[in-house]
């Protein structure tokens, strides 16, 4: 680990040389990527150097209390400074060992995030609906931008599929935990007997997608145009503006209709199928180490159960790490921050046993 960390500082101390210098002022693009770097491993600099002088705190105090000049009194001061050494000697070691801990490439990107309603008809896709929501209520507290790609919905509140964009720094490393089906238990409005009913939604969490990183060649994609479908009124198109995209070679289909321009549905329909192209390749690549990605918090795996929402009892399950709270009207109301820094934990817990 040390090794490393010596490694880092060195590098640091050479991009902090590289930045001073007036010729590489001069040249904006190649100052701003090496001071973005610079702040990428400045918390690791910054916690070795804390380390560092923690360290020579502690044999200062060590000597001294080996050194057999020191009153009774004196003598358990400086017992009482080694031990406050000593613990947060253990918490800057634990802190190094997590900033060093490998990053997920992906971590700073937007998010695309997609709902569908499973086994449950039309129970399920009000329970979609009101994931939609809960996803939206908690973009807004971090103050991510929200963008609606497309919305299937059914005209009572509830949603079949839909896809939305989220716009934020680090959106897919706290979003990301998401994938999977969530699983619902609650007496539908339409139940007379009053009897808990059990549905289910997919929710897939993938990170949107630059076109230089997924070239998509356009002979491999058919596109077709239709007119969008609605519940009636303002929201039904008199033109043919929804764009349905299909790529030929892995038979992916993405649909988008939110838009009444023709022109920005493709667009938004091409960052979907983007982002699923890529994700679907990630998946390719993981398959190797499929079992080390199965013992894993943030696997992604879309046919696990992660969740159970229980409207009767106000209770929520996150099966993966055992974490059960007894707050579901906040939670579905966008609070969903107590359960994410868990999984989060977790998630950094295992990649350390790795």
């Amino acid at each position: 680990m040390f090794e490393k960390l010596n490694f880092i500082v060195g590098k640091y101390d050479e991009l902090s040389e590289r930045a001073s210098d007036p010729a590489v002022i001069a040249n904006q693009p190649v100052w701003q990527k090496i001071v973005r770097e610079m702040g990428e491993i400045e918390p690791v600099v910054r916690t070795y150097q804390a380390y560092n002088e923690n360290r020579a705190a502690l044999a200062d105090t060590k000597e001294l209390l080996e050194s057999g000049e020191l009153d009774a009194e004196e003598r358990e001061l400086f017992k009482a400074e080694w031990d406050g050494l000593e613990e947060k000697r253990t918490q800057l070691e634990e802190s190094l060992r997590m900033l060093l801990l490998p990053k997920d490439p992906n971590d700073e990107r937007n998010v695309i995030l997609e709902i569908r309603a499973g086994t449950g008809g039309e129970e399920a896709s009000l329970f979609g609906g009101d994931l939609l929501r809960m996803y939206m209520r908690y973009a807004e507290r971090r103050r991510w931008r929200i963008e609606l790609m497309d919305v299937n919905d059914t005209g009572l509140g509830g949603v079949k599929e839909a896809i939305v964009l989220i716009r934020g720094r680090g959106a897919y490393s706290r979003l990301k935990y998401e994938s999977g089906v969530h699983r619902v238990q609650r007496v539908p409005e339409t139940e007379a007997g009053g009897r808990v009913h059990t549905s289910a939604a997919t929710v897939a969490v993938l990170p949107e997608i630059d076109e230089v990183e997924v070239e998509i060649d356009p002979a491999d994609v058919r596109v077709d145009v239709f007119r969008s479908s609605g519940n009636g009124g303002q929201s039904v198109n008199t033109t043919d503006s929804a764009v349905r995209l299909t790529h030929m070679p892995t038979g992916i289909v993405v649909s988008c209709q939110d838009e009444k321009s023709q022109i920005k549905n493709k667009d938004k329909a091409f960052k979907v199928l983007r982002a699923r192209l890529y994700d679907a390749k990630l998946n390719e690549q993981n398959k190797e180490i499929s079992e080390a990605r199965k013992s894993m918090v943030g696997s992604g795996d879309r046919s696990e159960r992660i969740r159970t929402y229980n409207f009767p009892q106000g209770r929520i399950s996150d099966h993966r790490i055992g974490l059960t709270l007894y707050k579901l009207p906040a939670f579905m109301d966008g609070d969903l921050d107590e359960v994410i820094d868990g999984l989060i934990l977790a998630d950094q817990a295992e990649k350390m046993k790795a």
